[in-house]
């Protein structure tokens, strides 16, 4: 009971991080087009008089897209986050959030200038308390309303541009499955007609940015509900797994006695609810999911179809996948060969990274066996094992950035699916995060995973690695500047060398080597830095 009214106080005191601002889903602001709330600190829009940021127009990306969609305003995704608004708080420094009022991840305190590095953990190995704080933790997220955003109900053109907003209550956890819906549903085309060939976080290069930036949503708002700042996301190492090891009472639910479909009564996930899974009908009624309970959370995990998903992923796999040097390839899609997102992400074969979608490998294998709730795309996140899955994933995708250290520039700038590119803001995130700023090391993001730490060589690279990725930009200069200097050298020496030979000697009197030790030790040494 302590701890439901403890995080109904933070979450009432503390903004939140996800889709559309409570103080923006407003008809002034919809037909303003601008969402630039205060910030409580100082009362300005943006905390602009206390330096945090202002409102500014939204800057989006030129970039050519790919022809996987070929339309052009017909979905409210488009140039995120232009439709419902064009002008949004622009953060300083280290601040974020909707109104500046947050610090950016990887940063705390009053004026966030405090670095931070949180570390993720093995499931397995959380004590018992540990294990048993992270699940109420789950279940206290459930049962929360989220105070800062609500959810949109209708597409823009149904809100009259504006003039009629559309927008409901949800709870915590459901915003985040709300949003990973909102991101991969399709789109609306009039009638009966919808284009499917579409994505926001999937089948492209934003897959594991997206999915990055959505878990440190969702755990910064897990430590503000409970008021734990030290939170952080377990993750499950599935590598040659068996079985599903956290299908049990003990950690995400076991299987239901008399229903293999569905979850143990014992467990306290068997009383959730699930959300936005039924796409079809949302489709033939040209609607968007409202966020309605639609039954409990399905699950039967093994006995998926063994022709996609004859396993569970191996070390070998994951290492396999390591290896591949390009971080995307070709149409930048599903059908994407020698690609490390496209074979992480499970759409090319583990084991020769030729892109093979009858096939589900590494992260699409985990879905495709949970056989439930978890195996179809837009309702996904409503099985709380999706949390402790992709964490996993991220970091898969942390030791190949850590293996290959890419350039920004490796992530596509141009020419991948809608949504995709470097630049493009990613949907349906306000405040608003472009895809490339998650293409980056986790530990400058402010968390690091407990099996990849190495304490003291990962300080020293820490330190390093700016360096050497200034130097990596200007090689070309420093190597001529070490030529130049060389020639300089050899110069200088052999008109010293001419001097000496001329004057044909030096009196002894004046050779410091040659001063009696007790005059040297007076004489005041004097350096230029």
């Amino acid at each position: 009971m302590l701890l439901f009214a403890l995080g109904f106080l933070l979450v009432i005191l503390q903004p939140s991080t996800g889709q559309f601002p409570r103080v923006c889903a407003n008809v002034q602001s919809l037909l303003s087009k601008e969402c630039c709330p205060p910030w409580d600190g100082d009362g300005s829009p943006c905390g602009e008089l206390s330096g945090r940021g202002s409102c500014q127009n939204i800057l989006l990306s030129q970039a050519p897209l790919g022809p996987q969609f070929p339309f052009s305003g017909v979905d409210d995704r488009e140039d995120w986050p232009s439709v419902f608004y064009n002008r949004t708080c622009r953060c300083e420094g280290n601040f974020m959030g909707f109104s500046c009022g947050e610090c950016k991840f990887g940063f705390s305190g009053l004026n966030c200038t405090e670095r931070q590095v949180k570390i993720r953990r093995n499931i397995f190995q959380l004590t018992a308390s540990e294990k048993n704080k992270f699940l109420a933790y789950l279940n206290l997220a459930k049962n929360i309303p989220s105070q800062d955003y609500v959810i949109a109900t209708g597409t823009y053109a149904q809100m009259n541009n504006g003039s009629n907003p559309m927008f409901r209550d949800i709870n915590v956890y459901d915003l985040f499955v709300w949003m990973h819906y909102y991101a991969s549903r399709d789109t609306l085309l009039g009638g009966s007609n919808v284009w499917r060939d579409i994505d926001f976080a999937h089948e492209a290069p934003g897959f594991l940015p997206w999915h990055r930036v959505f878990l440190l949503m969702w755990e910064r708002q897990i430590q503000r509900i409970t008021g734990d700042e030290n939170f952080t996301i377990p993750y499950w190492d599935w590598r040659d797994a068996e079985d599903c090891e956290v299908c049990n009472d003990e950690y995400m639910g076991g299987r239901h006695p008399t229903d293999p479909n569905l979850l143990s009564p014992a467990s306290i996930f068997s009383s959730w609810q699930v959300i936005c899974t039924r796409s079809e009908e949302y489709n033939s009624q040209q609607a968007l999911c409202s966020a309605t309970s639609e039954g409990p959370i399905r699950r039967n995990p093994g006995n998926n179809d063994k022709s996609r998903t004859p396993r569970l992923p191996s070390s070998a796999d994951v290492e396999f996948c390591l290896s591949l040097t390009q971080y995307e390839s070709g149409p930048m899609d599903k059908m994407a060969n020698y690609s490390f997102r496209n074979t992480l992400e499970g759409f090319a074969d583990p084991q020769t990274a030729i892109s093979n979608p009858a096939q589900s490998g590494l992260h699409n294998a985990l879905h495709i066996y949970m056989n439930g709730s978890m195996s179809q795309v837009q309702g996904s996140a409503n099985d709380p094992i999706f949390v402790i899955h992709h964490a996993f994933v991220d970091s898969i995708f942390e030791r190949w950035l850590r293996r290959h250290r890419p350039m920004l520039e490796v992530y596509p700038a141009a020419n991948a699916p809608i949504g995709h590119n470097r630049e493009n803001y990613m949907v349906p995130f306000i405040p608003l995060y472009r895809n490339g700023e998650f293409f980056k090391p986790s530990r400058e993001l402010g968390y690091d995973y407990e099996y990849l730490q190495e304490p003291a060589l990962q300080s020293f690279q820490d330190f390093l690695t700016p360096y050497l990725q200034q130097a990596r930009q200007i090689w070309a200069w420093l190597v001529g500047a070490a030529v130049f200097g060389g020639i300089v050298t050899a110069v200088l020496t052999g008109l010293i060398r001419a001097c000496q030979k001329k004057k044909g000697g030096t009196s002894s009197e004046i050779q410091p080597l040659l001063i009696e030790s007790e005059d040297y030790n007076n004489i005041t040494y004097q350096s230029n830095f």
